[in-house]
């Protein structure tokens, strides 16, 4: 599945293609990441799961043993020979569980890294694409708004500082609500 993801972001940062082409490029590297977060969240799913059954089938094993050990204290013979194949059973199950377990957490470190280099190589493709002719006018307008004594919205430090403070603001205020309602609900009880 990663190899195709790979050859399409490959193709995106090889590819010598006018600037369309060059967004379709990077479209197609943002649905590969978007797959592959996928992928690594599927197999970080399987890892747990495989971790609970492993879990679970130590205990079994446990259990197994436990079991024999009780029966031989008894002299038991027939449950004793029940224990020990049980036993034998999830012992095999654990071995198989803990290898599966080591293959699934090396892939999982892979993708892992292999996401992250789709990730860098996006983030490289998106920034150094050539500009389209309208991003290249947008960017001329703005140069002469701010030439002229205007200011471009998120670079106007006095408008980023507003921005926090109302923004911590109505933070406050949501927090002040909920303690009110928290406080009614309290005296309610």
């Amino acid at each position: 599945m990663f190899e195709r993801l790979r050859d399409a972001l490959g193709a995106a940062l090889d590819a010598a293609t006018p600037p369309g082409d060059l967004r379709d490029l990077a479209r197609q590297m943002r649905e590969a990441v978007v797959e592959a977060k996928l992928a690594v969240g599927e197999t970080r799913d399987a890892v747990t799961r495989t971790e609970r059954d492993l879990a679970q089938e130590r205990q079994r094993l446990a259990d197994a043993e436990r079991r024999g050990r009780l029966a031989a204290e008894i002299q038991d013979r027939e449950t004793v020979d029940v224990a020990d194949r049980f036993a034998g059973k999830h012992r095999e199950r654990v071995g198989v569980l803990e290898r599966k377990l080591v293959a699934l957490q090396a892939e999982l470190a892979l993708y892992e890294r292999e996401l992250g280099d789709m990730q860098a190589q996006l983030g490289r493709a998106e920034r150094d694409r050539p500009l389209t002719e309208a991003e290249r006018s947008a960017e001329r307008a703005w140069r002469d708004l701010q030439s002229a004594g205007g200011a471009r919205p998120g670079t106007d430090a006095a408008d980023e500082l507003l921005k926090s403070q109302l923004d911590h603001a109505a933070r406050e205020a949501a927090a002040d609500r909920q303690l009110r309602e928290l406080k009614k609900k309290m005296k309610k009880d």
